[in-house]
């Protein structure tokens, strides 16, 4: 058994929001292995299927780690069978890349799992939302919390799929193999 989760906010409010991503691979992947519908647990909404469980804490993003540990300990899953899909900013927009471990990097919700889970030792898979542009007025978080603009929308159904095929890849070929394929993908042309 696998555990993925896919890290966002909840409310209609942060529903269209980069920071959001994750939840809506999580609903992609949800459907496309069509997984029972979502049930209520663990301080979020998760469901489960023959090989992994899905998760989408509810938690706000600053608290996912209270959300994951209890569902991981519940299905004993091991950090290391952990895949967590997030928005990161250090990659730029429409870029997939696989993550074995390492830091948060400032994301609060990779900082909260790894303070959880005593340990930063499960897969990411890392979707780009790219830096604020040039002149932006606000800080990074102002960022994340805005909603993609009407160029990301058109590409997002896209980009959501990339991730969803990366992480069936991660589950069926586990991580390293996952990164060998999905990272030597490189950068997306504009």
């Amino acid at each position: 058994m696998r555990l993925v989760v896919g890290l966002g906010n909840p409310g209609k409010k942060y529903a269209g929001n980069r920071h959001n991503v994750g939840f809506l691979v999580a609903d992609a992947l949800r459907e496309a292995d069509a997984l029972p519908d979502w049930r209520e647990k663990f301080s979020g909404v998760w469901t489960k299927g023959d090989a992994y469980a899905l998760l989408k804490p509810l938690t706000f993003m600053n608290l996912s780690g209270e959300s994951v540990q209890p569902c991981a300990a519940f299905l004993k899953v091991a950090p290391a069978e952990i895949v967590v899909v997030h928005d990161e900013l250090d990659l730029p927009w429409r870029d997939v890349r696989v993550k074995l471990g390492g830091g948060h990097a400032g994301h609060n919700g990779l900082r909260s799992i790894i303070g959880r889970l005593g340990t930063p030792d499960f897969v990411r898979v890392r979707v780009g939302v790219g830096r604020p542009p040039p002149g932006w007025r606000g800080d990074v978080a102002d960022f994340v919390l805005q909603d993609f603009d009407a160029m990301e929308r058109a590409e997002l159904g896209g980009v959501v799929d990339e991730a969803v095929g990366a992480v069936k890849r991660v589950l069926a070929e586990g991580p390293q193999a996952a990164m060998n394929v999905v990272n030597a993908r490189g950068k997306k042309p504009c």
